[in-house]
């Protein structure tokens, strides 16, 4: 790995100060972030504390309130590292304190990278920390990349950290994925290939929880990349934060009976009890290659009752019914 340059001080002290001795409003995310590090969480840009280290029964505490998530993020965190890892990043899975749980990282590089805190078991809080990667995107929930001098703290600023939020099942914020590098050359471009990774890695981590946690449901994929659980009576009994999003779907209105086909083809008309019964015995006849014996035995009928059916309904028999 590269080694940081030295740790700028007095210069970047004074480009954050020089920011906050306006009384104008922030006109970015990135002075409110450094106006919440001074005013709300009072430190000092020139603060010279690492991130403070839990022990191991704290840590321990973390990693287990995580839950299932920490074992369905494994995989995704192995296929970002391999996708990070040789140019010199480590990957961090922290909860929602902005605690890292789990890590990945290459050995040669783990001395250096313990030195900055990029550990697990380490606070990396906005509260405690400033303007940062993981701490920051706790706050703002989006993807977003604190490069450098960009972080609040002094000490902090040969790092460059990208991050993004991960989302429960119910919705609610679970923790944050984060890539970081201490390397004295790293790109912009660079950067820009790490946030691609990084975003399609917690879309991987969101869904694979969610799949676990409707595990006899149907998942059906929204336009915006969005998941929907779906039971077998086609009721709607999950979303995810981007399908709640885009669908309009609120906790109280998921709390009720809601059928996929209303959210999914709201402009279709009203389904009649005729149109069901038609779609019931075109899949019998479907699963059974059009075999009407056995779809009558697959529906719980006589072959006499399902030819009155098809008689009357001819819609609902295949091609090939025989």
């Amino acid at each position: 790995m590269a080694r940081p340059t030295a740790r700028p001080t007095a210069a970047h002290v004074a480009r954050v100060e020089a920011s906050l001795a306006t009384n104008a409003p922030a006109r970015s995310a990135l002075a409110a972030s450094w106006r919440r590090s001074s005013e709300h969480h009072k430190l000092d840009p020139a603060a010279t504390t690492s991130p403070q280290q839990l022990g191991d029964s704290e840590l321990r505490h973390h990693r287990d309130a995580m839950g299932p998530l920490l074992e369905a993020a494994r995989p995704a965190l192995d296929r970002l590292y391999q996708a990070v890892g040789g140019s010199g990043c480590c990957v961090l899975l922290a909860d929602r304190n902005g605690v890292p749980v789990d890590r990945r990282g290459a050995a040669v590089d783990d001395p250096v990278f313990r030195g900055w805190g990029l550990w697990t078991g380490a606070v990396w809080d906005e509260g405690a920390q400033g303007t940062n990667g993981i701490g920051t995107c706790l706050i703002e929930h989006r993807l977003l990349t604190i490069h450098r001098d960009q972080h609040f703290l002094a000490k902090n600023a040969s790092l460059s950290c990208s991050a993004a939020p991960i989302w429960c099942p119910d919705a609610k914020l679970a923790g944050v994925l984060d890539v970081s590098s201490c390397r004295a050359d790293v790109t912009d471009g660079f950067v820009d290939l790490i946030r691609l990774a990084l975003a399609d890695a917690a879309r991987r981590i969101e869904a694979e929880v969610f799949r676990r946690a409707f595990p006899d449901a149907r998942i059906v994929l929204t336009e915006n990349g969005g998941l929907l659980a779906v039971d077998r009576d086609d009721l709607v009994v999950g979303a995810t934060r981007a399908a709640r999003q885009t669908l309009g779907l609120t906790a109280d209105r998921l709390g009720r009976p809601l059928p996929a086909r209303d959210l999914l083809e709201a402009e279709r008309p009203c389904e009649s009890l005729d149109h069901a019964e038609r779609a019931v015995l075109a899949r019998a006849l479907a699963r059974a290659n059009g075999n009407v014996s056995a779809a009558a035995a697959a529906l719980g009928i006589s072959r006499a009752t399902l030819h009155r059916k098809l008689k009357r309904d001819p819609a609902a028999r295949p091609a090939r019914a025989n």
